[in-house]
Order: structure tokens, then C-alpha cells, then sequence
């Protein structure tokens, strides 16, 4: 292992995991959440990587990440990071580099946001292409696996209305949710099979460059199979500003819905905005309950 002049190397970065014969340029820390120390290692004559390392609670996220990622190289999908080297003892994962920066972050032009939606759009239709073996939550393989759709919804959709409850939720939001849920619940018979989903497609996971273009798509940390919709409801969900540009653009990139999509996505909406009331009430963060509540008012059945 080599290191460029006046590199200074972080403790949380062994370099000993990095290909042979590597010469280090450059350490630069980003953004990793309570999960993960990430850093970017850059490398002379070659392109720079990325080394995470989680932390302890969180190491079977790394078996998660690695596991995901494979299936999506198995299956041409992408861009997406590349495993280079998974270090289990250390919890340690190496990746190739995304370049870019996150779409979230970027200024564009009404043009190129349409463009990097369609992208979008394109990149889930390739991504529910793989087809999961059952419901459930994706580790290394599916956790506490359903045989149907039906089923699974309901399982979800219970756990976070007796969530919403118990932290307070208005019982009349609730008793509303509740029987809009049990009013669509034919809609939930139309997916006949489960597919891998990304889960958490918003422009902060979304890379581009300079000019807008799309380069890649990354954290796939939250990755369920499940219904393609319920992915496409989460991306139109947490859609910010709420642009019917953007969504029209989407769906054209990711082509015809398939039976009852309408249906599927206004309900699958309602269950990302109940989760992400639950998440914020569990953390104590109260500032933004009620304006989710407004958008679950919006969303049930009058």
C-alpha cells in the first residue's frame, strides 16, 4: 500500500483493505448517517472508492447492502455501486464510486429534472423486472416471508395504525385510514407477485452531474419485495414539491401501470405518509405531524 504526500488517514479508514497495489491520494469524509463512517478514498490512476464501515448495531445492514447490490449486477441493473471487497470481521464494505452529486442537491433546469424523472422512472421498471420469491423485508433474504400481497399489506398496514395510535394519532384519522384500507383492499389482489424495490427512490439517492443528467442511483438499505407500486408510490410520495411535471414524467419513463396502478398508488401513498408519520412520533421530532396528518386526510376515502 502506497499513500500520496501528506494524506492523512482517518482511523475509521484501514487502507489495508483496498485493492493492491493502491496509491492514495486523497481521504474525504461523506455523508453516512448514525449507520455508517463513509469516506471517499481517492487513488492515483484510477477511480477513486468508497469505504464504509458500520457501526456495531447496524452490521447486518452491511450483509444487506451487499446482497442487494449483487442482485442488481446479476441483473444489469444500474448504475449502482459495485462490491469491490466486504471485510464481515471489521464490518467493513468497499464500493466503487457513483460520480455525482445528489439530485436533491442540485440546481437544474425544468428540462433536466423531467429528463432525470424519466431516468427514474426507467430504473424502476428495470429494477422490477426481478422478481422476489415472496413479501417481506430484503436482508440477505426475506424476512418473515408472505406468499401474497393481500396478506403482507395488511400485516404492514396494521403495524403502523396501531403505531399511529399509540403515539397520540386522532382516533378520527384513524378510524378514517382504517376503512379506506379494508374499502381498496381488492386493489391489493391485483399484484400477483412480489419484485425487489429500491424503497427509498427520492432525489437524495438520486445521482447527477453538472448538467442534470443522471449517474447513478444509490442506499439501497431499505429494500422490501413487494408490490412494484408500493416503489412507485414512495418516489411520488416524497416528491417534495408535489410536481405533476415530474410525476408525468415518471411514469412516462417507467411505462404502462400495470392493472389498478391508480388505485394501487393512492393507496400505497397513504401508507408511506403513515409511515413517515410514525417514524417522526417515535423520534420525538413533533413539527411535522401535522402537516403529514393533513396529507392522510387527503389520501382516505371520503
Amino acid at each position: 500500500m502506497s499513500y500520496g504526500r501528506r494524506v492523512s488517514v482517518p482511523l475509521d479508514v484501514p487502507l489495508d483493505v483496498l485493492p493492491a497495489g493502491s496509491v492514495v491520494t486523497g481521504i474525504v469524509a461523506r455523508t453516512g448517517g448514525h449507520r455508517s463512517a463513509v469516506f471517499e478514498v481517492r487513488l492515483a490512476g484510477s477511480d477513486p472508492l468508497i469505504v464504509k464501515r458500520y457501526a456495531d448495531g447496524w452490521r447486518w445492514t452491511q450483509a444487506k447492502e451487499v446482497h442487494v447490490y449483487g442482485l442488481l449486477e446479476s441483473a444489469g441493473v444500474g448504475p449502482t455501486p459495485r462490491v469491490v471487497r466486504v471485510d464481515r470481521e471489521r464490518a467493513i464494505t468497499v464500493l466503487t464510486t457513483v460520480p455525482g452529486t445528489p439530485m436533491s442537491q442540485t440546481a437544474l433546469t425544468p428540462e433536466a429534472v423531467r429528463a432525470a424523472y424519466r431516468r427514474i422512472g426507467r430504473f424502476q421498471a428495470a429494477l422490477h423486472r426481478i422478481a422476489m420469491p415472496a413479501f417481506g423485508y430484503v436482508t440477505t433474504g426475506i424476512t418473515e416471508p408472505v406468499a401474497d400481497n393481500p396478506t403482507y399489506m395488511r400485516r404492514q398496514f396494521s403495524l403502523r395504525l396501531n403505531d399511529f395510535l399509540a403515539a397520540g394519532g386522532p382516533a378520527d384519522l384513524h378510524a378514517a385510514m382504517t376503512a379506506t384500507v379494508t374499502a381498496q383492499q381488492r386493489c391489493l389482489d391485483a399484484c400477483t407477485g412480489a419484485v425487489l424495490c429500491h424503497n427509498d427512490l427520492h432525489e437524495g439517492n438520486v445521482l447527477v452531474d453538472a448538467a442534470g443528467t443522471v449517474t447513478g442511483f444509490v442506499d439501497v438499505e431499505n429494500a422490501v419485495a413487494a408490490d412494484p407500486l408500493l416503489d412507485l408510490a414512495k418516489t411520488v410520495q416524497y416528491d417534495l414539491d408535489a410536481s405533476p411535471d415530474k410525476h408525468a414524467a415518471l411514469f412516462e419513463g417507467y411505462g404502462p401501470l400495470p392493472p389498478r396502478g391508480h388505485e394501487r398508488l393512492r393507496l400505497y401513498r397513504l401508507y408511506h405518509s403513515l409511515e413517515l408519520w410514525t417514524y417522526f412520533a417515535s423520534v420525538g421530532n413533533t413539527g411535522p405531524l401535522p402537516a403529514i396528518a393533513d396529507d392522510l386526510r387527503s389520501l382516505v376515502d371520503r
